[in-house]
């Protein structure tokens, strides 16, 4: 089996470190044998730069490890990059592990699922996973091999469903209108503290669609007082992250909970 890894954090990030040997630790658990991993990462963080690319210029690669390679892009780049030129042949994508969670319609601005959905519509399947943080939860990846084994078992299986006809499906499929070239899942693990081996509940879910709400202020300067056109004037804008609205039963409200969250999504 050949896995392609990629992230928005970067390729020296502590996510995609945890995301391969989660990966590596998945297939000695489920029997799968030797996986080969490819590594195709952003030279820096990318974060919250959603489905763009880089238009001006040619893109630098460099591989920074046997099959680890940076790349001057943005994550939908290195997909790209990755499909086309080191490693089309790969079995499945797999985006993160992205340090903070991409949930809600925050996931229209996430770099990390934007580069599983780019997968997915280059037919490969994909998932991109985040891990939620707490100011008041210790950081911690250790946990995430024994976390995500069985959502790497359910991805899998959910390939191999999506694979069949239409009719031989057995996953509840959406009508073909409006599925996926591939399966995509967008999955965030909470933040809890880690008791052991003990694995949160895993949900499915629906992604929740209350935005979060932003207040702003441009702040007040010499400039306000008078007439003039605003000139490099600062604004900012704060949010609740942690506190947001949220629906009963969707992305947010259980994986702020403390469950395991599985979306599957479409590309568009």
């Amino acid at each position: 089996m050949h896995v392609l890894l990629t992230n928005d954090d970067g390729f020296d990030a502590p996510g995609l470190k945890a995301l391969s040997e989660s990966i590596r630790y998945w297939a000695s658990q489920s029997g799968l044998g030797p996986v080969q991993l490819t590594v195709v990462a952003p030279d820096q963080g990318r974060s919250e730069c959603g489905h763009s690319v880089i238009r001006s210029g040619e893109l630098k690669i460099s591989e920074t490890a046997k099959d680890w390679y940076a790349v001057s892009g943005t994550p939908v780049d290195c997909a790209r990059v990755a499909l086309n030129c080191i490693c089309p042949d790969v079995d499945f994508v797999v985006s993160g592990i992205n340090a903070g969670a991409n949930v809600g319609i925050d996931i229209l601005m996430s770099g990390t699922v934007a580069a599983a959905r780019e997968a997915a519509i280059h037919g490969k399947p994909a998932l991109a996973i985040s891990h939620y943080r707490h100011p008041d939860i210790p950081k911690s990846w250790d946990h995430t091999p024994q976390w995500l084994t069985s959502v790497f078992d359910r991805f899998l299986q959910s390939s191999v469903n999506h694979s069949l006809p239409p009719a031989e499906r057995s996953l509840n499929p959406a009508p073909e209108s409006v599925q996926s070239p591939s399966p995509l899942w967008n999955v965030n693990l909470p933040a809890i503290p880690i008791n052991g081996e003990t694995v949160p509940p895993i949900r499915t879910c629906f992604v929740d669609p209350i935005p979060l709400k932003r207040t702003g202020e441009i702040q007040p300067t010499d400039t306000l007082a008078t007439d003039s056109p605003l000139q490099e004037t600062p604004v900012r804008l704060t949010s609740d992250f942690h506190g947001r609205q949220r629906q009963e039963g969707s992305d947010v409200q259980l994986c702020f909970s403390g469950s395991i969250t599985i979306s599957e999504l479409t590309v568009f």
